[in-house]
């Protein structure tokens, strides 16, 4: 009986995953649960309702989403050379098939509420990243950390955001743009 409650949160937050990246946060429960083959009632039985939900499956994404940014600490390089591998990572993802943007941001920008359980989530996550490049701007030597780390998240989710609606390609505007930004603030 665990197994199969498992594999139904399982399916559950692999749908809604998919479903809210491809089509936003105002998927239905009944779609949901059409999508990933369980009953209303099963969904209940796990999940308070499609908040819930919506929470954990961003909660799923976190350590895919970080480990695909962010460098593993024994991985050698400058704290400029970090923060510019983040950068170029993100130009790699957008070119991929089926790139919408950022979940996080996405969720953020949708709900607009700060007080839902999933813009919780996604501010958590915004705000480890901005932390992440903060620590690297000062390990640095960034003049002012906190305001390079406040720019690159706004590069950050600009980036994220246009090529996850088809207005822009990344390819070669990320580096530039970031390399001006760590010049400027003396960032080695």
């Amino acid at each position: 009986m665990a197994t199969d409650k498992a594999s139904t949160r399982d399916r559950l937050l692999d749908s809604a995953a998919e479903l809210f990246y491809r089509d936003g946060v105002s998927v239905g429960v009944e779609a949901l649960c059409r999508s990933a083959g369980v009953s209303k009632r099963s969904m209940y039985q796990l999940f308070a309702g499609k908040d819930e939900v919506l929470a954990a499956s961003l909660e799923r994404r976190i350590p895919a989403y970080e480990a695909r940014l962010v460098p593993a600490p024994e991985e050698a390089g400058t704290p400029r050379e970090r923060i510019l591998g983040l950068f170029e990572r993100l130009e790699g993802a957008s070119a991929e098939p089926g790139y919408l943007g950022c979940a996080f941001l996405a969720a953020l920008v949708e709900l607009k509420d700060p007080a839902h359980p999933a813009s919780t989530v996604a501010r958590t996550v915004k705000d480890r990243l901005r932390e992440y490049l903060r620590a690297q701007a000062e390990q640095g030597g960034a003049h002012d950390p906190e305001l390079l780390a406040r720019q690159l998240m706004l590069v950050f989710d600009g980036a994220s955001a246009r090529a996850g609606a088809c207005i822009e390609t990344l390819d070669g505007l990320l580096t530039v743009t970031v390399t001006a930004l760590l010049d400027a603030a003396g960032t080695k």
